[in-house]
Parts: structure tokens; sequence; C-alpha cells
């Protein structure tokens, strides 16, 4: 039983995550494969969000064979964990089939995040209205 680590990173979420391939069915989880994020079921964790569940789960059907998938997200809003539970699980896909098509911009990185506030102004560009006089 090998075990492949990953990390996925999008604006401040995190996503570590653990894919063990099993080559036999073991008595705990059967014949079907388990997605676990913070020790919760895929549809647990992103309840109202059907598109999360497709897209993590259209990833997740390129692994052949059972295998267990375990995720720790941290950080960011839902969307970001998603994006970042992404890159992760597509990162260990490759890692693990080396002929993953790469073009399809699973493997891209989006490296975009919030732009801090500076003093002297409302937000990060939105200065104060100028009066002349």
């Amino acid at each position: 039983m090998k075990t492949y680590r990953t990390i996925g990173r999008r604006k401040s979420a995190v996503a570590q995550m653990y894919i063990q391939l099993l080559e036999t069915p073991s008595a705990a989880y059967g014949e079907a494969s388990v997605f676990l994020i913070n020790n919760k079921t895929i549809f647990q964790y992103f309840q109202n969000d059907s598109n999360s569940i497709e897209t993590i789960t259209l990833l997740a059907d390129n692994l052949k064979g059972i295998y267990i998938i375990k995720t720790h997200v941290s950080g960011g809003g839902l969307s970001a964990q998603k994006q970042a539970i992404c890159l992760a699980l597509a990162r260990g896909i490759c890692s693990i089939h080396s002929q993953f098509p790469k073009k399809k911009g699973f493997l891209t990185q989006d490296s975009r995040v919030k732009e801090r506030r500076k003093y002297g102004l409302k937000k990060a560009r939105k200065a104060p209205q100028y009066s002349k006089r």
C-alpha cells in the first residue's frame, strides 16, 4: 500500500492530500473508493455546491483501482478550498499516472492573492475623496 502526499494552494487556502492505493479490497472500506475532506465525505463538506462535487469527482475518476483519499483543508473560503483540493488531486494523479493530460489546466496554480490595505487609503487602492480647498 503506497501513499502519495500532495499539496494544493489557492489564495489563503491550503489542501494537504494523502492518496493511498489499495492492491486488494480492505475489510474496512470494501470495494468502494473513499474520499474524505477534514474527516467528512465530499457530499457532507460541499453540501449545496454540486459544481464542486462534480469537478472533484471527475478528477478522482482518473485514478484506477481502489483508493483512499484523505484531505486536510484550512484557510480561505469554500471556492478557494475547492480549487486547492483540485490542484492537490491533479498533482497526485500526475505523480501516480505520468500520462495524465497536463493541457487541461488542472496543474496550473493560480497565484493571485488579495492585495493588502495601505495606510492613508480606505481599501487597497481606493483613496478618500480629494478636496482642493
